[in-house]
């Protein structure tokens, strides 16, 4: 049976919840469906949001043939029968590509020209930033949409949607616990409404905590998995951040993206304690895009347990976003007149660049926060 969350898809953009930036009256998305812009573009955004729907909505209105692979289990091969498919079957072809950041750059690579010459309109969808993930030409003929986590309000809308009974209670609690990914909250209601007669709080509780629900890795359990992660090696102790690190290794969680996570750590939370964090969380980052897996997974435990065990400091990490407050609270104040460039004899006659030292103790913040010290130094 077609699972719930398929059938309650919508098919046009006035039963489509959510992205009102993008799909609202005069949004550049809607105007492109409604007038059957032939182009090809990245959905990036959070799970459960509404990529896979757009994706569907738009190759209706151009009256395409869709086609849909996922980046995970799909490669060149599922590409190239596409193409050979769409030499008998004439009019637009679309691609859709989930997950296209788990396509390598091999995989990219092959699909550029079948892009490049409009064999194929590529509608690609991805959790993760398009700038890291997708090869620079592949991504210069792709346009990008973002999307936002959906609001408590679209998502009440959809679950009454689903057109399945249960409280402002339990409706309540569903919003928060899926935290604006639809598909999740769609698939909790499904299950919980075949195992109980009644929804109810404790049921979806129950449900959830059931071992024969799986969610999708990139839902709940994949932050949480992360969160827990992180936290561990912040607390010094290798043993649980090597344990979720496994975890995820074995969810099939997407290494590099685990690896940029130890890349901010190293800046974050080791920083000037032990600077050599950072060259080594990059090696293991460089060895995730020249190795992979299953070997780099070596070198990711190798950097755990350098990053577990490295002395900790964030304050440059505080010292940096102590200054981004006060430009934000203050604007653009004026920059003393000795640190402006004065690449005309006006600007040098004004002043600008007037008794400039190279090496000096002087404060060269500008008059208003000529109090402030951002960072510091080490705790």
């Amino acid at each position: 049976m077609e699972p719930l969350a398929s059938q309650i898809r919508p098919k046009n953009l006035e039963e489509f919840v959510g992205q009102k930036h993008l799909v609202g009256e005069g949004k550049p998305l809607r105007i492109a469906i409604e007038k059957g812009h032939v182009f090809s573009f990245i959905l990036w955004g959070p799970p459960g949001v509404g990529k896979t729907t757009l994706a569907k909505i738009y190759a209706n209105s151009l009256k395409a043939n869709f086609y849909e692979l996922s980046g995970v289990s799909s490669g060149k091969e599922e590409i190239r029968n596409i193409i050979e498919a769409g030499k008998i079957f004439p009019g637009p072809k679309v691609l859709f590509l989930d997950e296209i950041h788990r396509f390598n750059k091999a995989q990219q690579d092959f699909l550029l020209p079948f892009v490049e010459r409009g064999d194929i309109v590529l509608v690609g969808a991805t959790t993760e930033n398009p700038s890291f993930e997708i090869i620079s030409p592949l991504l210069s003929r792709c346009r990008v949409f973002v999307l936002e986590s959906l609001s408590d309000t679209d998502m009440a809308q959809i679950i009454d949607r689903a057109g399945i009974k249960m409280g402002k209670e339990a409706k309540d609690w569903l919003i928060s616990m899926a935290g604006g990914d639809a598909r999740q909250a769609i698939t909790v209601i499904e299950n919980t409404s075949k195992l109980y007669k009644k929804i109810t709080v404790q049921s979806l509780k129950d449900t959830i905590q059931s071992k024969f629900l799986r969610f999708d890795k990139k839902g709940e359990e994949h932050y949480n998995t992360i969160s827990a992660f992180i936290k561990s090696m912040r607390a010094s102790q290798p043993d649980a951040a090597l344990y979720y690190l496994s975890r995820m290794i074995e969810a099939g969680e997407d290494p590099k993206f685990i690896a940029r996570r130890m890349v901010i750590f190293a800046s974050e939370d080791v920083g000037m304690a032990q600077p050599t964090a950072l060259v080594v969380a990059n090696e293991v980052f460089r060895a995730m895009e020249t190795i992979g897996l299953p070997e780099a997974q070596i070198n990711l435990a190798h950097g755990v347990v350098y990053l577990s065990l490295a002395a900790k400091n964030r304050s440059a990490y505080d010292a940096y976003f102590a200054a981004m407050e006060d430009v934000k609270k203050y604007g653009n104040l004026p920059i003393p007149m000795e640190l402006r460039n004065a690449p005309t004899k006006l600007m040098e006659n004004l002043g600008y660049g007037k008794g400039y030292e190279r090496y000096t103790d002087k404060n060269l913040l500008p008059e208003k926060l000529k109090e402030k010290k951002y960072y510091k130094g080490k705790k």
